[in-house]
C-alpha cells in the first residue's frame, strides 16, 4: 500500500541553517546526506510526499542531484526559499502556494481527513472547528506548539530530520487537547 509522507524545511546546501537551527551536522555535506538517508529509509518509490516548503538553497544543478535520490513523488508547496527547487520543476508532481488535501481514512466520519497544507502556520483555516488538520513549517520548531490546536510544524527540525506518515501524524493530533467546536463558534 502506498503511504503518504509529510515533510519541510530541508535546506539542502544551506550552510546557515546548521547554526540556525541549532542542527547537529559538522557542515552541509554531512546534513545534506544524513537528511536523504532518512528520508530514504521511510518513504518507498510508490509513495507521496507533501512538501511544505523550503526544500534548498543550493544550486539547481546541485538541487537536482539530490532530487534524484529522493524516493518518492513530490507534491511541493511553495516556502520562502524556493528559487533552486521551482529551476526543478519537472521533479514535482505540482507546485502550489497552498492545498487542502483529503486523505481517504474510514476512521473519520466524513470518510475523509482534510489536512490544510501551507508553509507559514495560521491561526485560522478551512475546517479547523470540523476536525480538519493543519501542517506547517518555516519556523525550524521555535513557534511554541498549540496543545488545543490540531495543527503542528512538520518541518525536519522537529521530527529527528525524518518525514512523517499520514498515521504517525493522526496519533499525534490525537494527542491533543482540541474537541469539536470552539467557544467563538464562528467560522467565516
Amino acid at each position: 500500500m502506498n503511504k503518504i509522507w509529510f515533510t519541510s524545511d530541508h535546506h539542502f546546501g544551506h550552510h546557515n541553517i546548521i547554526e540556525h537551527a541549532k542542527r547537529p551536522f559538522n557542515n552541509v555535506e554531512e546534513m545534506d546526506e544524513i537528511m536523504i538517508q532518512r528520508w530514504n529509509e521511510k518513504v518507498s518509490s510508490n509513495d507521496s510526499v507533501y512538501y511544505l516548503g523550503d526544500l534548498a538553497l543550493n544550486k539547481p544543478e546541485r538541487l537536482k542531484e539530490i532530487l534524484k535520490r529522493l524516493n518518492g513523488s513530490i507534491f511541493l508547496i511553495k516556502g520562502n526559499h524556493e528559487a533552486s527547487a521551482l529551476s526543478c520543476k519537472n521533479r514535482f508532481e505540482w507546485i502550489k502556494d497552498y492545498y487542502e488535501l483529503k486523505v481517504t481514512d474510514d476512521t473519520v466520519v466524513s470518510g475523509k481527513q482534510k489536512i490544510i497544507l501551507f508553509h507559514y502556520a495560521i491561526r485560522q483555516w478551512n475546517g479547523k472547528y470540523g476536525g480538519s488538520f493543519h501542517l506547517y513549517g518555516h519556523s525550524h520548531g521555535m513557534l511554541k506548539d498549540d496543545p488545543d490546536s490540531l495543527s503542528f510544524d512538520i518541518g525536519v527540525d522537529n521530527h529527528d530530520f525524518y518525514p512523517l506518515e499520514y498515521n504517525e501524524i493522526k496519533i499525534l493530533m490525537a494527542k491533543k487537547n482540541w474537541r469539536p467546536g470552539d467557544s467563538s463558534g464562528a467560522e467565516g
